[in-house]
């Protein structure tokens, strides 16, 4: 099992990210659920959509697994194999009249998102590291763009090319599943409904790490940080300021007196 413990304090030396890193995993049943786990329709007695979940458990520090029971965003529960995809869906229903022209145009979108089979995976189960009592799939860190851009160096010091990613401006929750079938890091710019439900802020956007990458994502944030490179982002002092006129002359002054 991966050091959990290790993967956080790394990203705290390194990243310092403002929310809790994430841990999650999709489980093939209810019985995966660890105890004390929240259950937002059992519980909290409201179905939500899974970046509110996310959300949850990044600002709130809340373990939280989600099924087909406390689904409420239609959009992100049909890609994760929740429900069957019905034609609904599939012709681009949801997209027409907010996020594209017509129904073809909203098809060419839904096309592209990466989905699980129906019922392949009955839960998805988010958790900040030190609450994590399982082993991840994949974690996910939100943070401004300079601690993304820090990850994806990261990711890239041993392996080289490029960290890849793609944007409707919706569905981010999918990247998740990207990530896993692909075994690939991702950068990830959040949608609207992570923006309106998860409380994802106008700054933030989010990197994600399939669990057999995280060694190297956090050795290249080591070695890279070793290099100079880091975040904060250092800043370059070596140079002699320009001040205004006024303080330019109390120093001529000073001169003239002798003082300099």
């Amino acid at each position: 099992m991966v050091n959990l413990k290790e993967v956080e304090q790394a990203l705290n030396t390194y990243i310092r990210p403002l929310t809790f890193p994430l841990a999650i995993k999709m489980l093939k049943s209810e019985a995966e659920i660890p105890e004390r786990t929240r259950r937002p329709f059992q519980q909290m007695k409201k179905k939500v959509a899974i970046c509110q979940g996310i959300g949850m458990a990044r600002k709130l520090g809340w373990a939280v697994a989600m099924g087909q029971e406390d689904m409420q965003c239609s959009l992100g529960a049909a890609p994760f194999g929740f429900f069957k995809n019905i034609d609904f869906w599939n012709e681009g229903n949801i997209a027409a009249g907010m996020f594209a022209s017509s129904k073809e145009i909203g098809k060419k979108k839904e096309d592209l998102v990466d989905r699980f089979a129906y019922e392949y995976y009955s839960h998805i189960l988010v958790a900040p590291l030190n609450r994590a009592a399982f082993e991840p799939d994949l974690f996910m860190i939100y943070g401004n763009p300079a601690q993304i851009m820090r990850l994806v160096q990261g990711a890239l010091y041993d392996e080289g090319g490029a960290v890849h990613s793609s944007s409707m401006g919706r569905l981010g929750c999918a990247s998740i599943i990207t990530v896993i079938k692909n075994d690939e890091c991702r950068y990830v710019l959040p949608g609207n409904g992570d923006r309106v439900f998860g409380m994802t802020q106008d700054y933030e956007m989010a990197f994600l790490a399939p669990v057999a990458k995280m060694d190297a994502v956090l050795d290249g944030l080591a070695k890279t940080h070793k290099a100079g490179v880091r975040y904060p982002i250092t800043s370059f002092f070596n140079f002699q300021a320009t001040f205004p006129p006024s303080y330019q002359e109390q120093m001529k002054i000073w001169e003239e007196e002798g003082e300099l």
